[in-house]
């Protein structure tokens, strides 16, 4: 008998967790199974969900398969009708030692009624951060602190397969932090899907900035620390003070900016209008000269004028944004934003959204063109790239060490990366 298959689609946070189910799976003897732990984030994301399924099926045609993730938490009669899968779990049940348990006791135990074990979400007040210590490669190590989200944007779906936010106590986080470093990882990145929400549910509401700033004090030998996404609009005075004073916070942040035109922004429900964004990268800067910004931007949301589309554009350029997700809006049931009238012209988001691509395209070369001759400090991930403290990769012909840090000068460009 072989050991379980897994396949992960969609965000970090999921990669995550398919290391914990991983765990969980083994430690409960599951054999010759195959899991799909699947992303609910577009319609496309669901399509490419089934389509994966599908073709895992060819490829192993006795083996059970299991699916979970978000899509199976917010629709789990779509894949309970496919006749490829024989269980469908919950986000929450994902990763419960007892789901694994259940699932090992083979076929006699999963009868007809038993395909879809999916609960309320919405119940859940827990985090499973605790199960392992971060993943990754030699060089770098995620930690879950945060799931869930309390807000409510008009185009998102998440909440409904994530929960409510809920936080992992800075206690539990820093002593994993402290055996990633003891087993020699040189970054640490924060992991979450609404980080800077992280302590609104725990006693006396510390945030995101405190986590940090305890972080940094607590593991002294950790050598860098890395933030993945943020709500800018929520960075705290902490947050603000470690990126002016910890040199070992990495300068670099992905911002969920989603558009740059204050009318679509609030028809998306979201907290922060244009200048909003723009203060906040300013600002950042101005305490972090050397700080880039990756930020998330859909292209055609319902209603969005080509007067609307061009402040977004504009604003890769006002909030000199580096590193772009571009997402062509793609009708998502179930959210708000499907309702309404006004949809955007498909072959007009595809347009919209390549323009924008074009843009970070054109950052991205202004950006590596400016590192040409400075000296960087670079996180090997394997024997022949590393990437900055920006997140910018370095290609090198020499072979370095894995996990290890070096400090090289850039002597040119090649495509998107940095040579050494």
């Amino acid at each position: 008998m072989s050991v379980p298959k897994f396949t992960t689609l969609g965000c970090r946070l999921n990669a995550y967790e398919t290391e914990a189910m991983k765990e969980l799976s083994q430690q409960a003897g599951l054999e010759n199974a195959v899991v799909v732990n699947t992303c609910a984030v577009t319609a496309e994301a669901v399509r490419k969900a089934r389509q994966e399924i599908r073709k895992l099926r060819r490829e192993n045609p006795e083996a059970p398969i299991i699916v979970t993730g978000c899509a199976a938490q917010t629709e789990p009669e779509t894949f309970a009708s496919m006749e490829e899968v024989t269980r469908v779990i919950g986000n929450t049940e994902k990763m419960q030692a007892e789901t694994w348990q259940q699932i090992a006791k083979g076929p006699d135990f999963i009868g007809t009624t038993e395909k879809v074990q999916v609960d309320d979400i919405m119940s859940v007040t827990e985090t499973a951060g605790h199960l392992i210590d971060g993943f990754g490669t030699r060089s770098r190590a995620y930690v879950q602190v945060q799931n869930g989200c309390d807000h409510r944007c008009t185009f998102c779906i998440i909440p409904y397969g994530r929960g409510n936010s809920r936080s992992v106590p800075a206690g539990v986080v820093i002593d994993q932090i402290k055996r990633l470093v003891d087993r020699g990882y040189n970054e640490v990145v924060l992991t979450g899907v609404d980080l800077t929400s992280w302590g609104a549910d725990l006693p006396a509401q510390p945030r995101l900035g405190d986590l940090v700033m305890r972080i940094l004090k607590l593991a002294p030998d950790l050598p860098r620390l890395r933030i993945s996404s943020i709500d800018s609009i929520e960075a705290d005075e902490n947050l603000m003070q470690a990126i002016a004073t910890e040199p070992r916070l990495m300068p670099h942040l992905h911002l969920s900016l989603q558009h740059g035109d204050d009318l679509i922004l609030k028809r998306m429900a979201r907290r922060h209008l244009r200048d909003d964004a723009i203060a906040f990268c300013e600002e950042a800067r101005r305490l972090r000269p050397e700080m880039t910004f990756g930020a998330d931007i859909i292209a055609g949301f319902p209603t969005e004028s080509d007067a609307h589309f061009e402040n977004s554009l504009k604003l890769v350029t006002d909030c000199d944004l580096t590193w772009l997700h571009v997402f062509p809006y793609s009708k998502r049931e179930g959210t708000p934003a499907a309702k309404i009238p006004n949809q955007v012209n498909g072959n007009v988001i595809k347009e919209r959204a390549a323009r924008l691509r074009a843009a970070g395209d054109a950052q991205v070369s202004r950006h590596l063109a400016e590192q040409v001759g400075k000296t960087h400090r670079i996180l090997m991930e394997n024997l022949h790239m590393g990437r900055t403290e920006q997140f910018t990769e370095v290609a090198f012909a020499k072979p370095q060490e894995e996990g290890r840090i070096v400090s090289a000068v850039i002597a040119g460009v090649e495509g998107h990366q940095l040579v050494a």
